[in-house]
C-alpha cells in the first residue's frame, strides 16, 4: 500500500501513527477522538481477497485504515457527520486507499446500495439515546450515543446490505449485550462467533466482540482478552494487537 505525502495535518489535529508506523491518522484535538476498540474490532475482524466491506459510522476511518493492511477488494465507509466524513477521506488519501475506498457521507438509516456486502463492520454509538450525559462537543455525542439510530436498526439495515453468506462484526459494552442479542435475533442473525474483553484477569467483562451471520451452528466462544497486567501494563497480545499483528 503507497502512502502519500498529503494531505498536512491543519490546525486542531493531530497527526498520530499506528501499526509501528504503518498507518497515519489525522484526528481532531477537541473532537471525536477514536479509543481503544477500534483496534481491538480491527483485530478480530477476518477479512478474503474478494471481500466487498461497509464500514458503518467510520469516524475518522479508524477501522477501515486498519483493516487496509488486510486482504479485501472494495471498502464502502459511512459517515453521518461532515467533519468527520471530511477527516474519513484525508485519512484515506494520507493512506494511499486511492480506488480501493470510498466515504459517504449519510445517515446509515438511509443508505441503499445498488449491491449486497459480504462484510459489514461497526464500532457503533453504544449508549441508550435519552441516557447519560451529552458532551459539550456536538460531534462526540453523536458518536457515542443512540441520537441517529439503535442497536435494532443497525441489525434491520445490516441484515438488509448482508449477501445471504455475508458476516457482520461489531463491538459493544458488555451492558447492552441483552440488547444486542435482541436486535441481532430479531433480523435473523446467529452468533457465529464471540470474544469477551476484560480489563483485568479476574475482572468481569466491560466489552464484547462479535461476528454475526445467518447461517446456523454451534458459535465459536474465543478465549477472553486480557488488556492489562498486575502491573497496570497491556498485556504481550494487547500489545500484540495494537502493533498490527498479522
Amino acid at each position: 500500500m503507497k502512502k502519500t505525502a498529503g494531505p498536512r495535518r491543519r490546525s486542531g489535529e493531530t497527526l498520530d501513527t499506528f501499526y509501528r508506523g504503518r498507518i497515519r491518522v489525522l484526528q481532531k484535538v477537541r473532537g471525536y477522538r477514536f479509543s481503544v476498540d477500534a483496534p481491538l474490532l480491527a483485530d478480530f475482524v477476518r477479512t478474503r481477497r474478494t471481500d466487498s466491506i461497509l464500514d458503518v459510522g467510520t469516524g475518522s476511518g479508524i477501522i477501515s485504515l486498519l483493516l487496509s493492511t488486510r486482504p479485501f477488494q472494495r471498502l464502502t465507509a459511512l459517515e453521518i457527520q461532515k467533519g468527520l466524513a471530511g477527516l474519513a477521506r484525508r485519512n484515506f488519501a494520507l493512506n494511499g486507499l486511492g480506488k480501493r475506498a470510498e466515504v459517504v457521507r449519510t445517515d446509515f438509516r438511509d443508505y441503499r446500495p445498488r449491491r449486497k456486502f459480504d462484510l459489514v463492520i461497526s464500532n457503533p454509538p453504544y449508549i441508550r439515546k435519552s441516557t447519560g450525559y451529552l458532551s459539550g462537543v456536538a460531534e462526540k455525542s453523536i458518536a457515542k450515543h443512540e441520537l441517529h439510530g439503535d442497536i435494532g436498526d443497525l441489525m434491520r439495515k445490516t441484515a438488509d446490505w448482508l449477501e445471504p453468506g455475508g458476516r457482520a462484526c461489531f463491538i459493544y459494552p458488555e451492558r447492552r449485550r441483552a440488547d444486542f442479542l435482541r436486535a441481532a435475533a430479531a433480523s435473523g442473525f446467529r452468533m457465529q462467533r464471540t470474544r469477551l474483553i476484560r480489563p483485568r484477569a479476574g475482572d468481569p467483562p466491560n466489552l464484547f466482540l462479535a461476528e454475526l451471520g445467518f447461517a446456523a451452528g454451534r458459535p465459536s466462544v474465543m478465549r477472553p482478552l486480557v488488556l492489562f497486567n498486575r502491573a497496570g501494563k497491556y498485556t504481550a497480545e494487547a500489545e500484540a494487537i495494537f502493533a498490527g499483528r498479522p
